[in-house]
């Protein structure tokens, strides 16, 4: 048996994300359960990272001593989590402050993790995938199908991340070939950014606003449209994607609790869309806090929609318990990403670079 930590921050930038995944056997038949997760603050590293992420500029200086602190908060939460036990790997996706493909650019100093935490780590998971022409994302659809491999298919998990993304497969065994994934649309980064700009605050707690707010029809169908291109591009969603035109267009036509419905009632509606062919759906991600945004998922689809709780991976940290299945599977030499969803060159290539 092996114990993975899988670690993760999104696009939202609202903290790390841990989680420690039991292991046991290799290769794509191995089986995962989660353990336990803990999440910790980014604080005024966060700040940092959002304004790299927003393009702005910084020195060269600030960029390695921003780095530095951030492999710092990772190796405290680590800490935090295996609460003076070991374990055999660590799997980082760093912090992702620049994707449109074929440039990524996940921020991250792991040999400081390595070196603090007493183990191996695997990072820059997606730039094997890029290298050979792939998108680089969606990452995580192997993962869930080995996390969620018990599940009775057809079934669906929708993360509810900055960036909407869903993964399809029929239940079963693991086959790579009958998995399916994609980007699907701005969710997080939409909410958050209504809730900037109208609420004047970081994002819209529990989807309170939201769940005050009723739907502009109007403002519904100019929504529907630019999130149904996000998710006909046939490309991984990334820096560029963010919808704020929209936010800004219909403002000042709406109360802030309607544009907050709104935004929810567009986000379900193009996920519900991707996903038609699912029975049961799983959500998972921070999106998954907002009451309004999970009620109009329950709303929009025929499916049978309920939490990846339920099978066993919280839905908080379904992503850092994918990144540790990911990192098993690296060491595995298996193959990561596949070339249906990324479009990278088949064979998918062998992902992850490791510090011992």
């Amino acid at each position: 048996m092996r114990r993975a930590v899988g670690c993760m921050t999104g696009t939202s930038l609202d903290g790390i994300d841990v989680a420690l995944v039991e292991v046991e056997g290799v290769g794509l038949s191995m089986r995962a359960r989660f353990v336990r997760g803990v999440s910790h603050g980014l604080g005024e590293v966060g700040m940092r990272l959002r304004h790299l992420a927003e393009q702005h500029p910084m020195r060269a200086h600030e960029i390695a001593a921003m780095m530095y602190e951030f492999a710092g908060l990772h190796v405290s939460a680590i800490r935090a989590l295996l609460g003076g036990e070991g374990c055999d790997l660590v799997s980082v996706h760093g912090q992702t402050v620049f994707h449109k493909p074929p440039l990524s650019w996940q921020v991250m100093q792991p040999a400081r993790v390595a070196r603090e935490i007493g183990a191996k780590v695997v990072f820059d998971l997606r730039q094997a995938d890029l290298a050979a022409g792939g998108q680089g994302a969606p990452i995580t659809p192997i993962a869930d199908a080995i996390l969620f491999r018990d599940v009775p298919g057809p079934w669906g998990v929708v993360n509810l991340g900055g960036f909407c993304n869903v993964t399809l497969a029929p239940g079963g065994d693991v086959r790579p070939e009958a998995i399916m994934a994609k980007d699907v649309c701005a969710c997080n980064q939409l909410l958050d950014s209504v809730a900037r700009t109208v609420l004047y605050r970081a994002y819209d707690e529990g989807g309170e606003a939201a769940l005050r707010g009723r739907v502009h029809e109007d403002a519904f169908a100019d929504l529907e449209g630019i999130l149904a291109s996000q998710g006909g591009a046939g490309r991984s969603l990334g820096t560029g994607d963010e919808p704020g035109a929209w936010v800004s267009r219909w403002r000042a036509h709406m109360t802030p609790d309607d544009l907050c419905a709104t935004a929810c009632a567009g986000i379900a509606e193009a996920a519900a869309l991707a996903t038609a062919d699912a029975s049961v759906l799983l959500l998972a991600g921070g999106g998954t806090r907002n009451q309004a945004l999970v009620e109009a998922m329950g709303s929009s689809s025929s499916a049978r929609v309920g939490m990846t709780d339920e099978a066993g991976v919280p839905a908080m940290y379904r992503e850092a318990a994918c990144f540790a299945v990911l990192g098993a599977l690296c060491e595995d030499r298996v193959p990561i990403t596949l070339p249906q969803v990324t479009g990278c060159a088949s064979p998918a290539p062998v992902s992850g670079v490791w510090v011992m």
